[in-house]
């Protein structure tokens, strides 16, 4: 893949890591977000279609950028920890996948515990630090996982035949013969 073709392809899934939020809580109110995790969804693609280096710029990108221009997530601490979050969801995708050769699911799977042990550790280490009470280390790990269930649910029975869907267009076809 052509560095024009990264810049192209990560820019693309940027923009619909801020497109697809914007429609659910358009849809499903303000609290879709927390709910659905729709931008984690352009995340997780970019680093299966495109690989680890998309994926992770893809995914440090978004959150910021869609706190900029949108408000959602809020910048701190939420926009501030899901940009380690996205990041390691993209980069850990797009590494199993491509270069561990793993399958789909497992890609999947293991990077959304990743993330969501980053995201847990940096809400035990961050929140201290803006004021908010320390909690214990499991609390963000859980409340993340059981709070967002219907979001987990949706990445599981959406990415893999998006994937698959994509992987026949070209320059998807292309990435994915070079694994």
């Amino acid at each position: 893949m052509t560095s024009a073709q990264k810049i192209t392809l990560t820019g693309l899934f940027i923009a619909l890591g801020l497109l697809t939020p914007m429609a659910f809580h358009f849809v499903g109110g303000p609290g879709a977000g927390r709910l659905f995790l729709p931008m984690h969804i352009p995340v997780f693609l970019a680093g299966l279609l495109a690989g680890p280096v998309v994926g992770f710029v893809a995914g440090i990108i978004t959150p910021g950028l869609s706190s900029l221009l949108t408000g959602m997530p809020p910048p701190i601490p939420m926009a501030i920890m899901m940009t380690f979050e996205l990041g390691v969801f993209g980069v850990l995708s797009g590494l199993i996948y491509f270069k561990q050769r793993a399958n789909l699911w497992l890609s999947l799977i293991i990077a959304m515990f990743g993330g969501r042990l980053i995201y847990g550790v940096l809400g035990y280490v961050a929140l201290p630090l803006i004021g908010l009470d320390r909690v214990p280390l499991w609390f963000p790990l859980t409340v993340g996982l059981i709070g967002s269930w219907p979001g987990i649910v949706i990445q599981l029975i959406l990415i893999p035949p998006i994937v698959h869907a994509a992987q026949k267009i070209p320059v998807f076809a292309e990435i994915k013969s070079k694994r």
